[in-house]
This record gives structure tokens, C-alpha cells and sequence, in this order.
């Protein structure tokens, strides 16, 4: 069972029919968890052969039904591929998965128009009619993205995020009766509501609180709900933590789990020494899904290798040793046919660790994934996360890109794009109210484009202040 605290009566029908369904989408999540945790005790023959296999499949899949891939994987023996054979292949960019949509897409019938008309018609989460689910993300480039996740692919992606943590509620027998606070973005169009509203132990209910509200509410709601289990936005579950080693917060939960956000050292010291529980960090993305998971014993992440392919290249997209330097990192996502990401350029840089884990898994590790804590913007009354900006910029149909100012009381916003200036400016002022900021004064200005670095190519999305 499932509760949200947080929303408007005004969505509860649509709720209530989006609940309906994914009652039976959740059952087969269950399901399939069963294989998906088997799968955690492969030898590395097991992992790369079924990798190789799930590979094949994709590429074939995408070549005969996309026009996009068709092009790009002409020339390729799909029967005879591996992951090796990928460098032959170009790389897939962001701007080529929101300009070339249509042309990637494999679903008839299913188009950028009616995915946009989706996510502006919504007003909960929901299911095309071909039992689709649609979501958008600014992502930390800054530029919106729609994508669309089917069936099978959600089913996926569930099992990947859950699946170390049910293995290991077995193992330990569980805790009855077993309450999962769920600290994500709390509404549409964000995916990681659903994606992370999974109970990961039979009888675990769970609770929606939206990390975006202030943060007295959002401990007040913890507080109330007195959760065993905790997963959400790696800084919330961090300030949490640091709530409850002062004595405002008094919760014990048994596993925690962190995603979205990069997990800063002090936020996995302050976790320790509040609670002293395995954390479940998780690196993904909404085009992708779910990358690598945390085992909760040894360091840094498990790559989802039975479902994901990831590359570290250099500049040109030529993969590169494990012990040498990548310039990026790319992604196949082996479990998405409707919209499928091949050698996609991810944006993030990975660093690969040597040696066999404690936990006894063969899947390969990273490191985990390093972030900029100063895209945050210190005020004299309040810290304001980077993701603030994101959850309303990101999301806006109408910005095809965007770059914060911090200023003395506020932001200055450059926007690519059309957007109702009006509108966005309470929106992000309203923003920033609900986390502290008094009296905010922002200010919306639209380029026709946004400066780089000359060398590099990069965007300084949010710039601070000095």
C-alpha cells in the first residue's frame, strides 16, 4: 500500500486510475524480482553472455524498427555482435534524442506531439494506451528531454534498483511490520516517484513525501510516519541524518537508500553516525534507467551489466583502458525497445576500481559518482540546492536550455527558448521561498543561445556567486 503526503484533490481521480494499473504493474515487479536477484550470484561467463545476448536482440530490434538506428547501425552483423563491437557505432547525443524523436521511437503511433500532449494533459502520473509511461527531466545539461519508459522497461528498471536490497532483506528476515519513506521529486513529470514507490520486502507499505518542500515539512512528515526504511535524494537523506544525530529526528531506520544526487562524503558519514545502516547508493538517469547500484558492503557502485553496456571513452568516442583516463562515459540501455539508447553520450566521467568486492559479486564497480556541490547557491539565510532550480526549469516545454546567476536576493535565469516569463519567475520565487529564501527576486531573460567554454565545449550551468 501506497500513501502520498502532499498534492491536491483535484488529481485524486487520476491518481486513483494511475493506481489501478500500476497495482498490477507493481505485481509484476514482484515477480521478476525473483530472477533479478538470482542474477546477482552470475560468473562473469553468465553476465557477458547474457549481456552479448541482450545486446543482439536490441540491436536488431532498433535497426528494423527505428530509422535512426537503421542508419547507424548499417553495416553492423547484428547476429555475431558484442559489446566490443559498439565503438563501431556512432555516439548517440542528447541533442540528437530530443531533435531525431520521431525518428527513434519504435512505437506506430507514438510521437513527440502525443508524448508532449501526455505530459501537458496529465495531471498525475499515468499510462498511454499502450501502456506507456511518459516522463521529462532537465537532468543536471540543463536541457529537457522527454522520454518515455514501456512496460517491460519500467519492470526493468524496478528490479534493478531493488533488487540488492530485497536479496539482502531475505537474507537479514526482514522487519515487520516495515514502512519505506519515499523522499523523490512526488509528482509528475519527474520518473523517480514511480520508479522508487517500490517496496523491496513482501508486507512493506510505503510513503510518498515530496523532497521539494521546505525542509521543516519534509522532517515533520518523516517524523510522523516513523519509516524503517529510507530512499530518496542523497542531500535530503544526508540533512535528514544530521536532524536525527541532534536529537530533531527520532527514526531508526534498517537500510537507506540514496539516488538522483551525487552522495557527498558527509552526507554517507552523517548517515553512518546517526544510524549506522547499509546504504544503498544508486547512479542512473531517466534515459537510461538504472546504471549501478551500491551493495551496501563494499565501495562504490555494481554496474547493471546484465541490462546496461557502459563505455569510458575519449574525446573522439574510442573506448579506453580501465586504468586510464576517459574523457566520458556512454551507455546502452539493453532493456528499452520502444526508445532505445545506443553508445548515448551520459555526460558523466566514471572511474573504474580494480579488485573482486566483498559482497562476493562479479558484476564490475565503479567509483562512486562525483558531482559539483558548488552548482549550489549559498545565501546568507539558506542554501538552495542546484535540483530546486531544475524541478521548474528542467521541466518547462518551452526552455530548450537554461543557465542560473546567483544574485545578491536571488537568480538571473537566461533561457533558450519561449517561456511565459511571468509565469516562470513566480514559479522559481516560489521556489526558493519554500527553502528559505526571504523575499526572492528573480529575473527571466530568453538568448538565442548560451555561452560554452571555448576549449571544452562545457556549459557552467548554475554560476555562483563569489
Amino acid at each position: 500500500m501506497s500513501e502520498h503526503i502532499g498534492g491536491t484533490d483535484q488529481a485524486s481521480t487520476a491518481k486513483a486510475d494511475y493506481e489501478r494499473l500500476r497495482t498490477g504493474h507493481l505485481s509484476a515487479v514482484h515477480a521478476a524480482l525473483e530472477d533479478h536477484t538470482a542474477r546477482l550470484d552470475w560468473t562473469r561467463e553468465q553476465i557477458e553472455h547474457y549481456r552479448d545476448q541482450r545486446l543482439r536482440a536490441l540491436l536488431t530490434y532498433a535497426q528494423q524498427r527505428s530509422p535512426f538506428h537503421a542508419a547507424r547501425t548499417r553495416g553492423l552483423d547484428l547476429s555475431t555482435a558484442t559489446t566490443a563491437d559498439l565503438a563501431r557505432l556512432p555516439v548517440m547525443t542528447k541533442q540528437d534524442a530530443q531533435e531525431q524523436w520521431d525518428a527513434i521511437v519504435t512505437v506506430p503511433g507514438l510521437d513527440r506531439d502525443q508524448a508532449e500532449r501526455t505530459l501537458a494533459e496529465q495531471t498525475w502520473f499515468s499510462y498511454t494506451p499502450g501502456g506507456q509511461q511518459i516522463f521529462s527531466s532537465g537532468g543536471s545539461t540543463g536541457v529537457r528531454g522527454v522520454y518515455v519508459w514501456d512496460w517491460d522497461l519500467f519492470v526493468s528498471l524496478a528490479c534493478l534498483a531493488w533488487r540488492t536490497q530485497a536479496r539482502e532483506e531475505r537474507r537479514a528476515g526482514g522487519q515487520r511490520p516495515a514502512l519505506l519513506a519515499v523522499l523523490e521529486a512526488g509528482e509528475p513529470p519527474h520518473a523517480s516517484t514511480p520508479l522508487f514507490d517500490v517496496p523491496s520486502t513482501a508486507g512493506m507499505d510505503t510513503v510518498v513525501i515530496p523532497a521539494g518542500e521546505p525542509f521543516d515539512d519534509v522532517l515533520e512528515a518523516v517524523a510522523a510516519a516513523r519509516p524503517t526504511h529510507l530512499v530518496g535524494y542523497a542531500t535530503v537523506i544526508g540533512r535528514l541524518a544530521r536532524a536525527a544525530s541532534t536529537g530533531a529526528l527520532d527514526i531508526k531506520p534498517v537500510r537507506v537508500s540514496t539516488n538522483s544526487e551525487p552522495l557527498f562524503d558527509e552526507d554517507r558519514k552523517a548517515i553512518a553516525e546517526a544510524w549506522n545502516v547499509p546504504v544503498h547508493n544508486l547512479w542512473g538517469s531517466t534515459e537510461i534507467g538504472v546504471q549501478a547500484v551500491g551493495c551496501g558492503h563494499g565501495e562504490g557502485l555494481h554496474v547493471c551489466e546484465d541490462e546496461v553496456v557502459l563505455e569510458r571513452v575519449d574525446e573522439h568516442g574510442t573506448p579506453v583502458a580501465p586504468d586510464e583516463p576517459a574523457a566520458r562515459t556512454l551507455a546502452t540501455g539493453l532493456a528499452n525497445h520502444t526508445f532505445p539508447f545506443i553508445r548515448y553520450d551520459l555526460g558523466d566521467e566514471v572511474t573504474t576500481l580494480p579488485g573482486n568486492c566483498p559482497c562476493g559479486s562479479r558484476f564490475a564497480r565503479l567509483a562512486d559518482i562525483a558531482g559539483r556541490r558548488d552548482d549550489d547557491f549559498h545565501y546568507p539565510a539558506c542554501t538552495v540546492p542546484a535540483s530546486v532550480f531544475r524541478h521548474v526549469l528542467g521541466t518547462d516545454p518551452h526552455i530548450a536550455e537554461y543557465q542560473v546567476h546567483q544574485t545578491p536576493a536571488g537568480a538571473e535565469i537566461l533561457a533558450v527558448g519561449s517561456p511565459d516569463a511571468t509565469a516562470l519567475t513566480d514559479s522559481v520565487e516560489a521556489a526558493l521561498r519554500r527553502h528559505g529564501l526571504p523575499d526572492p527576486r528573480v529575473s527571466i531573460r530568453t538568448v538565442d543561445h548560451l555561452a560554452r567554454h571555448e576549449a571544452t565545449g562545457k556549459l557552467r550551468r548554475f554560476i555562483a556567486l563569489h
